[in-house]
């Protein structure tokens, strides 16, 4: 079994359908929300990914076949006057779980903050996800505070759209 691992180029035709093919896979699972990317964020994604520089996504093939992804956008940490890098999306096709595939993904992002000289990788996970916040520990994450007095930081949203 061969596990290749790229950075994706958005301006590949290939990489571009493996990337919104396993995205909306993952968008279908409960975890991603069960129900698939709506037909405009398919066909407009890639292109508007490529216009960012901030955005970095890792591609994982399995013997040839797309497998699974991180998409990634760099932030910045005013407390450390430094880049960061938030994992905002991470997905593993179903058929080739269990291969340590996400593990991989991970420590190819590592990789690219530490190059990028990152004080952090972030992410946010559903409480109800535990097989992921299992993962994510092994990984050495945790939920973040600053004491244990004001706690653990929480993830909020406000729909604009």
């Amino acid at each position: 079994m061969a596990i290749t691992m790229l950075h994706a180029d958005y301006n590949n035709p290939q990489h571009a359908s493996d990337l919104i093919m396993l995205l909306n896979a993952y968008a279908l699972d409960p975890m991603g929300g069960g129900e698939a990317l709506n037909e405009s964020v398919q066909k407009n994604l890639v292109s508007a990914l490529a216009k960012r520089h901030d955005a970095l996504t890792i591609l994982c093939y399995v013997d040839g076949q797309p497998a699974g992804l991180i998409n990634c956008f760099e932030g910045f940490s005013t407390f450390k006057c430094m880049p960061l890098i938030n994992i905002h999306d991470c997905g593993v096709l179903a058929k080739f779980r269990g291969l340590g595939l996400s593990q991989k993904m991970f420590a190819k992002v590592e990789e690219v903050a530490v190059e990028k000289g990152c004080c952090k990788l972030t992410l946010e996970v559903l409480q109800g996800n535990t097989i992921a916040q299992n993962a994510y520990q092994k990984l050495g994450f945790a939920g973040y505070e600053l004491t244990p007095e004001t706690g653990h930081a929480l993830f909020w949203e406000k729909k604009l759209l």
